[in-house]
C-alpha cells in the first residue's frame, strides 16, 4: 500500500523531515517543498529546511529556470515537483525531487553573503547572529534545544505540575546579591524632556506675568458683568463668552506655571533618585529567579512549574555563565530536601533519555563533529543512580585528592565548590553525576530553611561532568520567625518581603524546589565548550546583539 507524504495541516509546503521518514514509499507523489541551497553541481540542489539535518536532492532541468540563480549557497527556493527514487548509483540520496515548477526563489549576491560554503568557527558566526542558525551546528543546536524544552513540558505534565509564568519584571531579589537589571524609564524620560526643553524653552517670568495679568483682566470683566446680571441689565450671552475666556486664560496661565517648573536630570527627593517618579512608582528590576513567585503558588495550586528567562547583571566572561538565560524552576508542596532530590534527579534523567529516542540523529552529529563522548554521556545519566555526597564529605574527598589533581581554588569548608572541584567530583572521583547536599549557610540564600546544626542549609546541587552545577534547590524556610532571623543576620530589609512572610504566617507548609539552568542543560547534552553557542541570541558583558 503507498504512504501519503504528511503535509502540514495548514500549509502545501511539506516538510523534508516527513518526506525522508517516508523513504521510497513516497516515489511518484508530487509535493511542494521549500528551503536553503546548501551545496550544488550542475543540475543538483542539497536543499535543507531546517526541519532536521538532512537535505534532500532537488533536480532542476537547466530549461526550468537559470541555475545561476539558484545554486549558490543560501539561496531559498520553493519549487513543486514529484518525489522519485535517485539512481542506484547515488548511495547518498533515498529520494529526491525532480522539480517541474519553480515557485519562488530568493537570491544571494555571492560577493556579500558572509556565510558562503564551506566550515566556519563558532567564534565566527557568534557575530552573525541573524544569519548562524543557517549553519548545521546552529540549527542541530537548535532542534535539540526544542526537544529538551518539549521534554520539560511532558515530565511536569506527565506528573501533574501546573505550568505558571511568574514575571519577568520583578521588585524583588531573589538571590539577595543585588546583581540585578534595574528596569527604569527615569532617564529615557530625562533625554525626552531635555530635547523637548531645547527645542521649546519653558516661559519666562515675564511670560508668566502676562498671562496672569489676562487672566486677571478678563476675571475682572466676568465680575462686572455678573453685577449687572442682578440687575436684569446683563447681556447673558455676552457673560457666557466671557466665563469662557476667563476659563481658557485660567488653564493656559496653569501649564505656563507647570511648564516652568520643570527641570532636566533625573528628579530627586532628599539627595536621592525619586522612583515615585518612575513608570512603576517604585524600584523594579529584571527577574533572577521565579521562585518566589512561585512560592506563591505553591502554596495554593501544590505542585507548580515555571521556565522562561533570568537575568543576572554579573559580569562574568566565564564559558558557562550569561546575562540573560533561561531557567526551569519546580515548586513542590508538603516536599521536603529528600524529595527535591528524587525529582531533580529524575527530571534530569527524563530529558536525556528524551534526545536518546527524539533527537538521535542531531545528537549523532554533536558527537561526530564536536564532543565524541555526548552520546555515552545521556547513556550513563540515564543509567547511573546519582550519588549523593554531603557538602562536608564532599570538602574531605577534596582534600584527599592525589596531587596530580591538584586543584587553583582553596579547598576548605566554607567556600563554595568552583567548576574544578565540581568536575573532579563527577568526572574522576564518580564517574557520574553527583548530587552535593547541606551546605553552610553562609554561602546560600536567605531562603534555605536552616538545619538543626544551626551551620548548614537543606540545599542541594546536582553537578554533572563536562559542565559541573546544573541545577541548585532546597528545602524553603516555612517558619516565619526563623526567616525573619536569617533575613536580620543576612542584613535584608524585611519590608519589601512582607507578602513573603505572609506565605509562612497563613496555610504553611513544607514545600521544596530546584532551578535547571537549561542553557547549560543544552551545553551538557550538545558537548560544546561555550554556552554562548547553545542559545540563539546570547547576552552577556558588551554584546547584546539585535
Amino acid at each position: 500500500m503507498e504512504s501519503k507524504v504528511e503535509q502540514a495541516d495548514f500549509s502545501q509546503r511539506v516538510l523534508i523531515k516527513n518526506i525522508l521518514k517516508g523513504g521510497d514509499s513516497l516515489a511518484g507523489q508530487t509535493v511542494k517543498v521549500g528551503g536553503w541551497v546548501k551545496n550544488s553541481r550542475q543540475c543538483f540542489l542539497d536543499v535543507n529546511d531546517g526541519s532536521c539535518l538532512e537535505s534532500i536532492q532537488f533536480v532542476v532541468e537547466p530549461s526550468l529556470y537559470p541555475l545561476a540563480d539558484l545554486k549558490l549557497t543560501g539561496t531559498s527556493v520553493y519549487a513543486e515537483g514529484k518525489l522519485v527514487m535517485p539512481p542506484k548509483t547515488n548511495t547518498k540520496q533515498r529520494i529526491e525531487l525532480k522539480v517541474s515548477r519553480i515557485l519562488k526563489v530568493g537570491t544571494v549576491d555571492k560577493d556579500k553573503y558572509p556565510l558562503p560554503k564551506g566550515k566556519h568557527s563558532l567564534e565566527f558566526i557568534r557575530t552573525l547572529p541573524h544569519l548562524r542558525l543557517r549553519t548545521d551546528t546552529m540549527s542541530a543546536v537548535a532542534r535539540i534545544r526544542n526537544a529538551l524544552a518539549q521534554a520539560t513540558h511532558q515530565f511536569f505534565h506527565r506528573h501533574d505540575f501546573l505550568y505558571i509564568h511568574t514575571p519577568i519584571i520583578s521588585t524583588s531579589d531573589c538571590e539577595g546579591a543585588g546583581e540585578m537589571f534595574q528596569v527604569t524609564t527615569l532617564f529615557n524620560n530625562a533625554e525626552k524632556l531635555e530635547m523637548e526643553l531645547i527645542k521649546n524653552p519653558p516661559p519666562s517670568l515675564a511670560d508668566i506675568q502676562a498671562a496672569s495679568a489676562i487672566v486677571k483682566d478678563k476675571a475682572a470683566i466676568v465680575s462686572q458683568l455678573e453685577a449687572k446680571a442682578c440687575s436684569d441689565e446683563a447681556d447673558e450671552e455676552q457673560l457666557s463668552a466671557s466665563i469662557s475666556d476667563l476659563t481658557l486664560a485660567t488653564q493656559n496661565l496653569y501649564k505656563l506655571e507647570e511648564r516652568s517648573k520643570l527641570k532636566t536630570g533625573i528628579p530627586l527627593k532628599d539627595g536621592k533618585i525619586d522612583y515615585a517618579k518612575d513608570f512603576f512608582a517604585r524600584q523594579s528590576y529584571l527577574t533572577v529567579s521565579g521562585q518566589l513567585h512561585a512560592e506563591t503558588c505553591v502554596s495554593a495550586l501544590g505542585n507548580v512549574y515555571t521556565f522562561g528567562p533570568t537575568f543576572r547583571a554579573e559580569h562574568s566572561h566565564t564559558s558557562r555563565h550569561l546575562a540573560e538565560f533561561w531557567m526551569v524552576e519546580p515548586e513542590m508542596a508538603f516536599a521536603t530536601l529528600e524529595d527535591d532530590m528524587r525529582w531533580a534527579e529524575a527530571y534530569v534523567k527524563f530529558l536525556c533519555q528524551w534526545l536518546l529516542d527524539n533527537c538521535l540523529a542531531d545528537m549523532e552529529f554533536m558527537a561526530d563533529k564536536y564532543d565524541k563522548g555526548a552520546i555515552d554521556r545521556l547513556r550513563m545519566v540515564v543509567s547511573k543512580d546519582f550519588v549523593r555526597v554531603s557538602y562536608t564529605d564532599a570538602i574531605t574527598i577534596l582534600k584527599e585528592a592525589p596531587k596530580k589533581h591538584k586543584f587553583k581554588n582553596e579547598v576548605k569548608w566554607g567556600v563554595d565548590l568552583a567548576s574544578e572541584h565540581e568536575r573532579y567530583l563527577t568526572e574522576v572521583k564518580y564517574e557520574s553525576p553527583v548530587i552535593v547536599h547541606d551546605y553552610p549557610k553562609e554561602i546560600k540564600a536567605f531562603y534555605m530553611k536552616v538545619n538543626s546544626d544551626n551551620k548548614t542549609v537543606a540545599a542541594m546541587d546536582v553537578i554533572v561532568p563536562k559542565v559541573g552545577e546544573l541545577i541548585g534547590g532546597s528545602q524553603r524556610e516555612d517558619c516565619p520567625e526563623a526567616l525573619r532571623e536569617r533575613m536580620l543576620e543576612l542584613g535584608m530589609p524585611l519590608e519589601p518581603y512582607e507578602w513573603y512572610f505572609d506565605l509562612r504566617r497563613y496555610g504553611t507548609v513544607e514545600h521544596s524546589g530546584f532551578g535547571l539552568g537549561f542553557d547549560r542543560m543544552v551545553l551538557f547534552a550538545t558537548g560544546l565548550d561555550n554556552i554562548r553557542d547553545v542559545i540563539p541570541f546570547p547576552r552577556y558583558p558588551g554584546r547584546a546583539d539585535l
